[in-house]
């Protein structure tokens, strides 16, 4: 499960990696994201503008604005088994900026929290999905994190997807085939690329 992440890079940063046109002048500097909190990311309709969306999904059926922390991930080998992970996954797509991610390491009775980022230490998208709920001023977008099975640097937990940077243009056009999409899931970023502080 991946559900506190970082977003530590500033506006030009994040302008230049991403080649996007938009990005706030307010762009937070967020070490420690949490559930229900506002966090950028780029939504397919919009693919060279930063926005921001709520971690956490709520679908735009959902009569209620509260966010289920079962919804902060979805796993990419059943994404298609959900009626609405599968609905969002063939056409609302979103990259989810970030630099680094948290997971805990259990000794005895103690956790021990771990940062993992790139050895680059450049920011990267996470594969994710979005929806938006609510009208007029009380609209907002809100997502999940796709998850995968771990590679050997993150044996035994829950990974999120970290998308080649080269895949990130495909991944936030709707007309990419399911299968394709499908497949950029399981090309999460190698071994060699993360590292763990």
């Amino acid at each position: 499960m991946c559900g506190r992440f970082s977003q530590t890079k500033k506006k030009q940063d994040i302008k230049k990696r991403f080649n996007l046109e938009r990005v706030p002048d307010d762009l937070p500097q967020l070490f420690n994201i949490a559930p229900q909190q506002d966090t950028p990311v780029v939504l397919n309709p919009f693919p060279s503008e930063l926005a921001l969306a709520r971690f956490g999904l709520v679908p735009s059926w959902s009569k209620e604005e509260k966010t289920s922390y079962s919804m902060i991930n979805a796993r990419a080998e059943t994404i298609l088994e959900k009626p609405t992970y599968k609905r969002l996954i063939k056409s609302k797509r979103c990259l989810i900026i970030a630099d680094g991610f948290y997971e805990w390491q259990k000794k005895g009775d103690k956790k021990t929290p771990f940062r993992i980022f790139l050895t680059n230490d450049e920011p990267f998208g996470f594969a994710g999905i979005w929806d938006s709920w609510g009208e007029g001023e009380k609209q907002f977008y809100s997502f999940s994190i796709i998850t995968t099975t771990p590679n050997k640097l993150m044996a035994g937990i829950r990974m999120p997807v970290i998308l080649d940077p080269e895949d990130e243009a495909g991944w936030l056009q709707e007309s990419t085939p399911i299968n394709r999409v499908l497949a950029m899931l399981e090309l999460s970023v190698r071994e060699d690329g993360l590292v763990s502080g």
